[in-house]
């Protein structure tokens, strides 16, 4: 009976040390330091806005080469893919056709010139007999007017055999310009010249500068449009060209993704928007002095839309997404993690631009977004974003 109270003082023991041990825990949480958490400031600069175009690269100048009398292909006189040379033989077309045409006209001709020599005679012995009233009036009119009438067939046998001739010439075709031309569209031996047969034979292209033709929505014509209209409000006249020159920021993104190290510039702009599509057709002409662009192929174009002075940037990996909102976490004066909303703008590298939603003095976590939460008390600790982003 007497160990009874002994016990009870021992389970007391036993039952009250998991307790003690679990205040020691919380005071030694409690004192805990606030943690470290990495911070950045947000970033103000001058950010131009870019937006990308899908075009298509046409040559500066782009002929086609077409079969323009009918026969059969008689020879090929170039290498197909590589440069020809202005005025050099291309094809040749069976001439034995336009010869024997060429031929006829001669022969009309020639009838039509001694028909004149006749008429000729005939009026310069007629026109004595008439002053002494040999023979009639008549009889002279009609000399003379057999006489008008052969000159006119001679000009027209002329005019015959000149345009036998020139059709003829046309089985000599010849490169109209020095460029880079194509494959042929015929074999030797092949009839062209008609349909469906081929006439365009192939195409001579001059690249050393190409165009690329892409298309704008009204929208983006209409943010342009303003902007070059504020500009030439604050241009001054001395130094245009220099500030045209400066402006001119438009570039090729190639399909393996690289930047074509030559800038373009505007050229052409259409008159009209499609009112099928509501774009407006726009030409740009960029030095291709390597011959690396070739006519046909597809291109993005990097065209330079705007500059938004005193932008705010962040890192792209401080930014939250929830269901289409954007949030960031940031730390007020109390050293207290809080949760902004922000309106996200363009992606430059990485960086995000930021519409609204930060001010300049903010700072932003980073690196750290799952182990912080509102209210959470921390101890910033500045760091410089290095942006990986390097501008082409």
């Amino acid at each position: 009976m007497n160990n009874f109270p002994i016990f009870l003082t021992k389970l007391s023991i036993i039952l009250l040390v998991p307790f003690l041990f679990i205040s020691c825990g919380e005071k030694k949480q409690q004192a805990l330091p606030p943690q470290e958490i990495p911070v950045v400031k947000v970033l103000i600069k001058d950010v131009p806005i870019y937006q990308e175009f899908v075009g298509q690269v046409y040559g500066s100048y782009d002929i086609p080469i077409r079969a323009r009398v009918s026969g059969f292909l008689e020879g090929i006189h170039f290498s197909e893919g590589l440069r020809v040379n202005k005025g050099q033989l291309l094809y040749t077309i069976d001439p034995q056709p336009l010869q024997a045409k060429v031929a006829i006209q001669e022969s009309q001709l020639a009838e039509a010139k001694t028909a004149l020599a006749k008429a000729e005679s005939d009026l310069n012995r007629i026109k004595p007999l008439a002053e002494i009233n040999a023979v009639s009036k008549s009889d002279l009119d009609a000399a003379q007017a057999q006489y008008d009438a052969a000159i006119a067939y001679v000009s027209a046998s002329e005019s015959s055999l000149r345009y036998a001739r020139i059709n003829m010439d046309y089985c000599w075709m010849r490169s109209p310009i020095r460029g880079l031309i194509g494959k042929t569209q015929a074999k030797v031996g092949e009839f062209v010249g008609q349909e469906p047969n081929p006439v365009i034979l192939n195409t001579v292209s001059t690249i050393d500068t190409v165009y690329v033709e892409f298309y704008l929505t009204e929208a983006d014509y209409l943010v342009l449009a303003r902007v070059k209209i504020e500009e030439f409000k604050e241009r001054d006249l001395k130094d245009l060209k220099r500030r045209e020159d400066e402006k001119r920021d438009l570039r090729i993104i190639l399909a393996d993704g690289s930047i074509f190290k030559y800038k373009g510039s505007v050229n052409f702009i259409d008159r009209q928007v499609d009112p099928t599509t509501g774009s407006l057709l726009v030409q740009a002409s960029f030095p291709n002095p390597d011959q690396l662009l070739r006519p046909g192929q597809y291109a993005k174009v990097k065209a330079r839309m705007d500059d938004i002075k005193g932008g705010v940037l962040v890192p792209q990996r401080c930014v939250m997404e929830l269901q289409g909102l954007h949030s960031v976490y940031i730390v007020n004066d109390s050293s207290k993690v809080e949760t902004r909303q922000v309106v996200t703008g363009e992606k430059i590298g990485d960086l995000w631009l930021i519409k609204s939603g930060l001010k300049t003095d903010d700072k932003v976590v980073i690196d750290a977004l799952q182990k912080v939460a509102p209210g959470l008390e921390i101890k910033p600790v500045v760091t410089e974003f290095e942006s990986q982003f390097k501008p082409q």
